[in-house]
């Protein structure tokens, strides 16, 4: 477990706080969006359930499973102990990164590891569950892909624990990342990555990359974690191990350069 793992409390970010928060026990018999959030953390912690938030007994049996695994009380019982035991992924992955000698680069490659390190996952169906919650500031379901969300809250974690401004507003879409990037004079061109202009050594991991579709139209982006002449390594959001843009996790990628547009972070 990380050390001085950051408390609920100490979370910047409300709609994390409200989503980590259970707000009393949950027990067999109860019902609804508190049933919800601890069936979905027990999937996680491969307690599979049926995420229907309706507390039964296979709701109970895994939780005493989970408590056995933890070396908590079997109670059957979710109060606030067994609660956070669930999200300890997601309060590790929360957990601020030194600022000392560290870059806004670095940060950025520094977080996308330590969420990648978790295994960030859908549950319950597409585009839900408290990992896309938390990439899309609490909005989830189909029409929330979430690929951008992930970008900008990886940003967001590094631009607060150096307490700088973000360098473009969060955004959900690729679209508008791209338009920002342009109007700000940060956006890379495959083309003009190819032509040296600039290098690909002068590109700092930690910059964003863009699938591009047509010349108005991006699909699918993520974070660059090292450039190479071929290729380039990524963490990215809400892909697959075949590299889709519909996918259900962060995953760890190397990509091709073809059909590819930056964006610079420095």
């Amino acid at each position: 477990m990380t050390k001085n793992l950051i408390n609920i409390d100490q979370i910047p970010y409300g709609w994390a706080r409200k989503d980590l928060t259970l707000g009393g026990p949950c027990q067999k018999g109860d019902k609804g969006q508190r049933v919800v959030k601890v069936q979905e953390w027990l999937t996680l912690n491969g307690q599979g359930l049926r995420i229907d938030g309706d507390f039964g007994l296979a709701s109970e049996y895994a939780v005493k499973q989970f408590q056995a695994a933890q070396k908590l009380s079997e109670t059957g019982v979710v109060d606030g102990v067994t609660f956070t035991a669930l999200a300890t992924p997601m309060l590790r992955a929360l957990t601020p990164l030194p600022a000392a000698s560290q870059t806004f680069n670095d940060l950025i490659v520094g977080y996308a590891k330590q969420h990648l390190a978790e295994n960030p996952i859908e549950v319950g169906g597409q585009n839900r569950g408290p990992w896309v919650r938390l990439y899309m500031t609490g909005n989830q379901g189909i029409d929330y892909p979430w690929c951008a969300g992930f970008v900008c809250f990886i940003l967001r974690q590094a631009a607060d624990t150096l307490k700088k401004a973000l360098p473009f507003p969060a955004t959900y879409s690729c679209d508008t990342l791209a338009a920002m990037a342009q109007e700000r004079g940060l956006f890379i061109s495959e083309k003009a990555l190819a032509l040296g202009k600039p290098g690909k050594k002068e590109m700092l991991p930690g910059s964003i990359f863009l699938d591009r579709r047509t010349s108005t139209d991006w699909t699918h982006t993520g974070l660059v974690i090292a450039f190479h002449d071929n290729v380039f390594e990524t963490i990215e959001g809400n892909t697959n191990d075949s590299g889709g843009r519909e996918g259900y996790e962060v995953c760890k990628r190397t990509r091709g350069y073809a059909r590819k547009d930056f964006i610079k972070i420095t």
